[in-house]
């Protein structure tokens, strides 16, 4: 079993507006609301490619009901800690270019921590957690490393999308797959690239530290994988790009729903580009049907 893991959840809502006047009143021309977070955007994207998975995290109040009931009627598992307060709401508003406002996340206590270690005490050796997203502040910072020991006892593979220090941390314990865009690879090393053959100097180093799988994102300049034996490229296929949330997300649960299938490394490498880019050529997360299109234009080219 997959397990996604949100430590703060949202709800996505999603404004379009035609010409955007500050000051002044606004009418949408249309408006989405989707159960939001990386992790949860990890398992719906995977459930769209026909593997289940379990979301965990936190959720509360009734805006964390509408998460559990949109997962619900998506047919996703879900086993998260309720906590006191109300899940927040992120806005994305739309008026030719994009502004985000991501609302405050409830508190969580220690006890509530605790409970979510605790599910997964029953984790085994065929399962994979994905970790996903950052820590919200009312948690332990190292809470996340306490969720990777608690994996790597049960020998279960664990995935890790996130950055900054908290990603630094992860990635010495050596996870089966780690999904850095160029820019957060950068970050890690306290650098910058000025060319491709930058970013796989220190993509092969982020293989050579331990870290199993290593898959770094450059949005629509295409991605590169590395492990310690191979190097690939694969250049992003051609479309416009209409979402700037969860195409992450969706190249982590593309490139999982192919692995754990049996595909090989290329083509689940070919699966993970493909799913990123229809997410981002389309409004909501990615279909199925659009990924296996999109497979078509990605050439992966061995290093």
């Amino acid at each position: 079993m997959i397990y996604t893991c949100t430590l703060n959840p949202s709800v996505d809502y999603i404004v379009h507006v035609d010409e955007l006047r500050l000051g002044e009143l606004n009418r949408a021309v249309k408006t989405l609301t989707f159960p939001g977070g990386k992790g949860i955007n990890v398992s719906r994207v995977l459930k769209r490619l026909g593997v289940e998975s379990t979301a965990l995290g936190f959720i509360g109040g009734f805006t964390g009901s509408f998460i559990i009931e949109q997962l619900q009627n998506e047919n996703i598992a879900c086993d998260f800690v309720e906590v006191p307060g109300n899940t927040r709401i992120n806005v994305k508003l739309k008026s030719g270019t994009e502004t985000e406002i991501n609302g405050q996340g409830p508190m969580m206590e220690p006890e509530h921590e605790e409970a979510l270690i605790k599910k997964l005490q029953a984790l085994t050796e065929n399962d994979v957690v994905v970790l996903a997203g950052s820590v919200p502040s009312s948690l332990s910072p190292d809470v996340y490393e306490k969720i990777i020991d608690e994996a790597k006892k049960a020998k279960a593979k664990v995935v890790v999308d996130t950055s900054g220090p908290v990603l630094k941390q992860l990635l010495a314990r050596k996870p089966f797959l780690a999904k850095p865009n160029h820019k957060e690879l950068a970050e890690l090393f306290e650098t910058s690239f000025h060319s491709q053959d930058e970013i796989m100097v220190y993509g092969r180093r982020l293989a050579e530290l331990g870290v199993e799988n290593v898959i770094v994102s450059m949005a629509g300049n295409g991605a590169f994988y590395f492990n310690k034996e191979i190097t690939l490229f694969a250049e992003a296929p051609k479309g416009t790009v209409k979402n700037s949330v969860g195409a992450g997300d969706s190249m982590v649960a593309g490139f999982l729903a192919a692995y754990t299938s049996g595909k090989s490394l290329e083509e689940a490498f070919a699966y993970s580009v493909a799913s990123g880019s229809a997410t981002a050529f389309s409004e909501d997360l990615c279909t199925k049907d659009y990924v296996e299109q999109l497979i078509r234009e990605v050439n992966v080219i061995c290093f």
